[in-house]
């Protein structure tokens, strides 16, 4: 007899608000596959990329498990596994070309996987993975910002094997405009925003500006570590006097001609959004430099890689050195399709702070 596992999924593209948005499941427990980690799921999030792949049309074969973030324990390991073994505490935000998180077992290359933090909680771990991927990613891959002198962080990685390592932080192609640069991080309150500010504050000597435009939002926006706060609903280009260096973008639609006026020369956008019909051609005048960020390219293209087992263990690390903190904001006791279809209302709402999270099968 097959053994089964408890998930939560959907077998119809449907609106959350239907009761058959979101299902939960009895499915086949996976067998580990070389590489793979058999994880005992305990805690997971909601991302943006759950709502938009569940909105995304019917999945073939169904039904589909969502879930990229995910905390848990080693419960098996395949045949090549050399990082991790059974009972290791892990966390990691997965592919989106397998199965997600939200089963009671769930299988994950050990390469995108690093240990968990050890003085969070699974729930306060699984608001991180994906979010510091991205964030990282962003500041030190995509924008090449250099870490400060004082970081409490040694140089992110190594340059040596590109395939198996991300870049290192350099200067190079950094804009030239004197004084101190500047980062604008555009939903500053939300998952990647809020790790993001952490980072560029605590590990470079950027100016970090944040928008939010909540009176709460801009308080934790602010208690995240960020010099100012403008609010995105405002005139920008008033509210940012000298202008900014360097820009990350959740949201670029229809923001183009505003970024080509409150971008300083030589300066960049990371964007991590997917704009219809994107004219970047107002941002050559100041040859601004436009990155694309998808924290999944490393899981779809350079399987191989172990960059972001490697940058999950120094976020890690600085977590459980008090450098940064979790943005865990809303705990849901069970991971069931009831809590997830709560999660994912809250998500498509717009106006999330922070990271929801869910506990327990």
């Amino acid at each position: 007899m097959t053994e089964t596992m408890r998930a939560v999924g959907y077998r119809t593209s449907l609106p959350v608000s239907d009761p058959s948005s979101l299902l939960d499941l009895e499915v086949p427990v996976p067998e580990p596959g070389p590489y793979d980690l058999q994880v005992r799921v305990k805690a997971v999030s909601v991302n943006p990329v759950d709502v938009k792949v569940r909105a995304g049309g019917d999945p073939s074969p169904a039904p589909r498990i969502l879930g990229f973030d995910a905390a848990g324990v080693v419960e098996r390991v395949g045949s090549a596994v050399t990082l991790f073994g059974p009972g290791d505490e892990v966390w990691y935000a997965g592919s989106i070309a397998r199965p997600g998180t939200n089963s009671e077992l769930h299988l994950v290359d050990e390469r995108i996987v690093g240990r968990k933090p050890s003085t969070l909680d699974f729930a306060e771990a699984a608001a991180l993975p994906l979010t510091a991927l991205t964030a990282w990613e962003s500041l030190f891959d995509r924008l090449r910002v250099p870490l400060a002198d004082t970081s409490p962080t040694a140089r992110p990685l190594s340059t040596a094997g590109a395939s198996s390592t991300a870049g290192a932080p350099s200067t190079a192609g950094a804009p030239s405009t004197a004084g101190p640069k500047r980062l604008l991080v555009l939903g500053a309150a939300g998952g990647v925003g809020s790790i993001l500010v952490q980072l560029a504050r605590r590990l470079t000597d950027l100016e970090v500006i944040g928008t939010a435009s909540r009176p709460e939002s801009r308080q934790y926006v602010l208690d995240r570590g960020a010099h100012t706060v403008v609010d995105h609903h405002g005139d920008l280009d008033a509210q940012l006097p000298g202008g900014v260096d360097y820009v990350f973008s959740p949201h670029s639609a229809g923001m183009i001609d505003t970024f080509a006026r409150i971008i300083r020369p030589y300066g960049s956008v990371v964007a991590i959004d997917e704009p219809p019909n994107l004219d970047l051609l107002a941002l050559k005048s100041k040859s601004i430099t436009w990155h694309w960020e998808l924290m999944f390219t490393r899981p779809l293209h350079d399987p191989t890689s172990q960059a972001q087992h490697d940058i999950l263990n120094q976020v890690a690390d600085l977590v459980d050195k008090g450098i940064l903190q979790s943005t865990l904001t809303t705990r849901l006791d069970g991971i069931n399709a009831v809590n997830l279809r709560k999660a994912h209302e809250a998500q498509e709402s717009g106006s999330v702070i922070g990271k929801t999270v869910l506990a327990g099968f």
